[in-house]
């Protein structure tokens, strides 16, 4: 692994402003040549201490419904994100503000790892009728699942606080979609208002799915119950909910606006353009937005390995379209999260990895781009 070769070092860039020249010599840079894992992320010769964007990976998937592979998306992807062209027509040269990949810290995937075979153990049971407070073995392992959740929360709201207290832009790399919760909170301890553009195939609003407080399918439950902050949550593409989902989105008062994967089909059939639907959304944004991508947003066809996909959904180019126009409405990216890209081998060697380091590329760019 070439991770082992950076460290964590949190350096404070208090006290002076980074610009291009301050940044990192691009002399000897060449962008039009191949990308070198001797450097970071998509290539990029930047440290940290230099980077406008860090990247947080975490691989985390404890609580996955049904296939496994996230806790290996932030490596994947990085591999990826070396065959990336660095040119992008809607943010030239936005590369040169820098972005870094923190290491992935291997600890975390090895407590994953094992606390995804202890819930391995309590869905089987689940599935087959039974339940966990009947048996001593599984309550036990169920809290201890629970307590891995509180160790992730602290430990991304830490290394996040700390990049954000240094001036960082910070965008989170999962693993599965619990994950962001950690950054979300110190997120609103830096900005009092802002609501959360969610790109997803699930509402994610269950209360303690399967009796996992911190499940992936009940991260946005999480968000709206513990932080305030978040005055608002915009759904796209919800198209795999249940009736207690509904009920959470019918009864937000306005909190939470979904826009159903069906709705807006039926929009499309009916005449409305992608723009007018665009159009929409960004309407139900307040200045300050911070995007959730699930990759399971996409059509399957484009992330085949995800571990719940669902028929339906976006291209790729629906969502950067959808990007621009929040950018040229003169809102506010403030942070940014990609989850569920898989590295699982159900669909043989998928192009999962390769839509996820394209859709984490356009989401650095216009991150760095007012």
């Amino acid at each position: 692994m070439f991770y082992v070769n950076f460290s964590y070092s949190f350096l404070s860039v208090s006290g002076f402003k980074l610009t291009f020249a301050t940044m990192s010599d691009l002399s000897t840079f060449d962008p039009n040549s191949v990308g070198l894992k001797s450097n970071n992320i998509f290539g990029l010769p930047f440290t940290q201490s230099q980077a406008q964007l860090v990247l947080l990976p975490v691989p985390w998937e404890v609580t996955v419904s049904y296939r496994l592979g996230a806790a290996r998306g932030p490596e994947k992807i990085f591999n990826a994100a070396m065959q990336v062209d660095l040119y992008d027509p809607d943010v030239v040269d936005g590369w040169k503000k820098g972005f870094y990949m923190l290491p992935i810290d291997k600890n975390i995937r090895t407590k994953s790892d094992y606390l995804r075979q202890c819930a391995e153990l309590i869905i089987s049971n689940m599935v087959d009728g039974g339940k966990c407070c009947d048996n001593a073995q599984l309550t036990e392992k169920m809290k201890e699942i629970n307590d891995g959740g509180v160790m992730l929360h602290d430990w991304v709201y830490e290394l996040s606080k700390d990049l954000l207290k240094d001036g960082k832009s910070v965008g989170l790399i999962g693993g599965d979609h619990s994950t962001p919760l950690g950054y979300l909170k110190a997120l609103s301890e830096v900005h009092s208002d802002f609501a959360i553009l969610q790109i997803d195939a699930h509402a994610d609003l269950r209360d303690a799915y399967e009796g996992f407080t911190f499940s992936h399918a009940s991260i946005m439950y999480n968000v709206l119950k513990r932080i305030p902050q978040v005055k608002k949550l915009v759904q796209v593409g919800i198209r795999d909910y249940c009736d207690e989902e509904l009920e959470v989105i019918n009864s937000s008062e306005g909190r939470i606006k979904t826009f159903f994967d069906k709705d807006i089909k039926a929009q499309q059939y009916e005449g409305a353009t992608w723009r007018d639907i665009c159009k929409q959304i960004i309407d139900e944004l307040p200045q300050k937005v911070y995007i959730s991508f699930d990759i399971d947003g996409l059509d399957p066809k484009l992330c085949p390995n995800t571990g719940t996909p669902v028929p339906g959904g976006f291209e790729v180019e629906q969502i950067f379209y959808l990007m621009k126009m929040l950018h040229t409405s003169g809102r506010k990216l403030i942070g940014f999260d990609l989850n569920e890209v898989s590295a699982g081998d159900h669909i043989g060697d998928g192009i999962d990895a390769i839509v996820g380091a394209r859709v984490l590329y356009k989401l650095c760019n216009f991150m760095v781009a007012q």
